[in-house]
């Protein structure tokens, strides 16, 4: 992922996130499902037009995870969506302008 400042990034997803990524960008997740959707290039479900591609990460408990992101003062959305049978979601936009997409699988 391209920032101008690296190091405060990951530092964001480290801090607000968990993601707990050793020197060469490496975590170990949880075994469960990883999802690799392409969507049509004019949606605006990414947030900005600019933004191409999407992270989205598995949570155990969402309103949990966006109270917490909300604490740190991340720029949280507002609405949730359920989808039955996939999970709940929930969006937050990094410090560089990335939005992310958190997922509560069902």
């Amino acid at each position: 992922m391209r920032a101008d400042d690296p190091a405060a990034l990951s530092a964001w997803y480290r801090d607000c996130l968990g993601l707990d990524a050793d020197e060469k960008g490496r975590w170990r997740q949880e075994a469960g499902p990883t999802v690799f959707a392409a969507f049509d290039s004019q949606i605006d479900y990414f947030g900005s037009p600019a933004q191409r591609t999407m992270l989205n990460f598995r949570v155990h408990d969402l309103d949990a995870m966006l109270a917490q992101l909300r604490a740190k003062g991340a720029d949280v959305a507002a609405e949730t969506q359920d989808m039955e049978g996939v999970g709940r979601f929930g969006w937050v936009t990094d410090p560089e302008g990335n939005r992310i997409e958190l997922w509560q699988p069902a």
